[in-house]
């Protein structure tokens, strides 16, 4: 196994650069892993395709609005973007910037802030610092805010878009799924995002279950693996969060002939790391919380997941070789090559497949 054996050209034109309205207008291609057979819908055709006793599991994490812009004192502009918070000041972050050494200071910019320190000249009374306390790997920088960030979000924050994506966004709540909660993420679990108020509701009139779980997404999720053997790329991190009502209702489920299934691969990533530890003593899923590293490639047995709902992946990412392990790599690329050919849309804020 290559990590060329997962790459796909794919025109640029294929690549969506905003989403559709409303939500769920969205396309959908149903891929059938054991057949190969492929078939077009659109995605609101969720309520007819699902089964009475099948359960949804939703990925509720909130992405961050993580894309920051500061100043250095020597007036030099200088981007932060936050991955992930050590406690309630201090930041593991992207810097973009040069000379951002250990001790130097910055200050966060916002409409308001800018316009006083233009009025004044006076940077060392306005608004709210940020000091780098440590060199990380490349570009990150742990960095120490002067007070808790969270609050000026709304003044300060911006959605951190994939780097594909070259539109601005007139709504961000666009990146946010209907049914978002748990803020964490640099990155918006983008299978959710297709579904609407209306669209759940229906599915839970046919009988459809939904359950939850928290996977806060890292910007690694777009990092293409570089590695020429994929088993030797180093995965990234990610805290997740399964709860035992989740885990209860996946029991149910299984025992009722339901099918499980996981929205977006990083639903799918929580549930098989809580299968993980699954063994012939206790053979029930039960709560998990705490960090995963799970690598899925071909050859893993799914030990939770029947079926998944997921866009379409980067080349060569982790993302495409979870899904050709799922699916098989080779049925997965025609299937690419198919949706490409019949003119879907691609990544973040494209259609999406359901795989049974």
């Amino acid at each position: 196994m290559k990590t060329s054996d997962f790459d796909y050209h794919l025109p640029e034109s294929s690549i969506a650069q905003t989403p559709v309205e409303p939500r769920d207008s969205s396309r959908l291609l149903i891929l059938d892993r054991a057949t190969g057979d492929v078939s077009h819908k659109t995605f609101r055709d969720l309520s007819l395709i699902l089964r009475p006793d099948d359960l949804l599991v939703l990925n509720r994490t909130r992405v961050i609005p993580a894309r920051i812009f500061a100043k250095k004192e020597t007036g030099g502009r200088v981007e932060l973007l936050l991955l992930r918070r050590r406690d309630s000041l201090t930041w593991e972050a992207l810097v973009g910037g040069k000379g951002l050494r250990v001790g130097k200071k910055v200050m966060v910019e916002s409409d308001d802030s800018r316009r006083r320190i233009e009025k004044s000249g006076d940077f060392s009374n306005q608004s709210i610092h940020a000091e780098i306390v440590e060199i990380l790997e490349g570009s990150e920088r742990l960095i120490k805010f002067s007070e808790p960030i969270e609050p000026y979000f709304s003044q300060v924050g911006n959605v951190p878009l994939p780097p594909y994506i070259h539109e601005k966004l007139s709504d961000p709540e666009r990146y946010q799924t209907v049914y978002s909660r748990d803020v964490g993420s640099a990155a918006a679990p983008t299978a959710g995002l297709h579904f609407t108020p209306q669209l759940l509701d229906k599915l839970k009139q046919k009988g459809v279950k939904t359950a939850y779980v928290t996977l806060h997404v890292g910007l690694d999720t777009f990092a293409p693996v570089t590695e020429d053997n994929p088993e030797e790329h180093k995965i990234h991190t990610e805290w997740c969060e399964l709860p035992q009502e989740t885990a209860n209702l996946i029991s149910q489920t299984k025992q009722n002939g339901g099918r499980v299934i996981a929205v977006g691969t990083t639903s799918v990533r929580t549930l098989e790391s809580a299968g993980s530890l699954i063994t012939d003593h206790s053979p029930l899923i039960t709560a998990f919380t705490g960090p995963t590293s799970i690598f899925i490639l071909p050859g893993y047995q799914f030990k939770v997941v029947d079926a998944m709902i997921t866009n379409f992946h980067l080349p060569k990412s982790t993302l495409i070789m979870l899904v050709s392990a799922f699916a098989g790599r080779e049925r997965i690329l025609q299937t690419y090559e198919t949706a490409i050919k019949e003119g879907y849309r691609f990544y973040s804020f494209g259609d999406a497949m359901f795989i049974a």
